[in-house]
């Protein structure tokens, strides 16, 4: 059996935070640090427009003595963010992931944000998916 994105979601569940390009960036990282999360997508006029992770506070606000208090998320969010659909494979998100050298990818379907994969979802899919295989195997040997 393929996993897909759409295991992925069903498993975790669809819950998405987002923020507005306009946020300060204070506000966004306070965001992220209550809810334990990497990342937020940046929605405007209900349109994804970007993806704001913990790699982005850090090397354009930290490492250049900007304020986060006087820097808007749109500012250094990464704007146009790679994304999947339910469809996608864990494989093909681990390939972007590693291709591209991110953590989390926005699930758009039909223009829809249906929630967002980070590298742990994905890591912890295959985990599963080999543990099944592994007891699978097991049950052939022995059976």
């Amino acid at each position: 059996m393929r996993k897909t994105v759409a295991h992925i979601l069903e498993y975790k569940g669809q819950d998405v935070w987002s923020v507005p390009s306009t946020m300060s960036v204070f506000e966004a990282v306070s965001m992220m640090a209550d809810k334990n999360i990497g990342a937020l997508v940046v929605i405007d006029d209900e349109v994804l427009t970007g993806i704001l992770s913990e790699r982005d506070y850090a090397r354009k606000i930290i490492l250049h003595g900007r304020s986060s208090r006087d820097t808007s998320v749109g500012e250094i969010m990464t704007p146009d963010p790679v994304t999947v659909t339910p469809a996608d494979t864990v494989a093909e998100c681990m390939e972007l992931m590693t291709a591209n050298r991110f953590r989390h990818l926005p699930v758009v379907d039909g223009g829809t944000l249906l929630g967002v994969v980070s590298i742990g979802d994905v890591v912890g899919a295959v985990i599963d998916h080999q543990k099944f295989v592994i007891d699978q195997l097991e049950g052939y040997i022995t059976g």
